[in-house]
């Protein structure tokens, strides 16, 4: 697990492609994706560029703190351009890191320059629990190993 990459947490979750608006979509269709798929952001996508993400902060803080409408306010307006990424090959302790020092739920996997879908923290704390569990697992084996070896002795 210590090794473990972006690309394996992506590969475990399983999900095929990102799920994306295009920048002129209404806040509306947005928040409809990420409720159908039971997700707190979707990437913005300009054709194949990423332009922004939008997450239930934005909705919070942006559209609903904001007093807009979201039949009526394109994502772009209320989206967060300054995006964060991560690569395939990035080790999952450092993308841990980042999200806590940075404060971000969702990073954008990349590879390159073409997007390859996003981690959440959630994601990533669960990878944090279950290594954590086979460390305690594999210690509890080998304390069991050698009380049975001093037993033979």
């Amino acid at each position: 697990m210590v090794f473990d990459t972006v690309a394996s947490l992506l590969k475990e979750k399983g999900k095929a492609d990102p799920i994306y608006v295009a920048p002129q979509a209404w806040v509306s269709e947005a928040v409809g994706k990420m409720n159908s798929a039971n997700i707190g952001a979707v990437l913005v996508m300009d054709g194949p560029q990423l332009v922004g993400i939008f997450t239930e902060r934005d909705v919070l803080v942006r559209v609903v703190g904001g007093g807009r409408e979201p039949g009526t306010t394109k994502v772009s307006e209320v989206m967060t351009a300054a995006v964060r990424t991560v690569e395939l090959a990035t080790p999952l302790e450092e993308a841990l890191r980042l999200m806590s020092e940075k404060r971000h739920r969702h990073l954008p996997v990349r590879d390159g320059g073409r997007v390859h879908g996003m981690v959440s923290m959630g994601d990533v704390t669960r990878w944090v629990i279950r290594s954590q569990q086979e460390q305690v697992n594999g210690a509890i084996g080998a304390v069991k190993r050698m009380g049975m070896a001093n037993r033979r002795s």
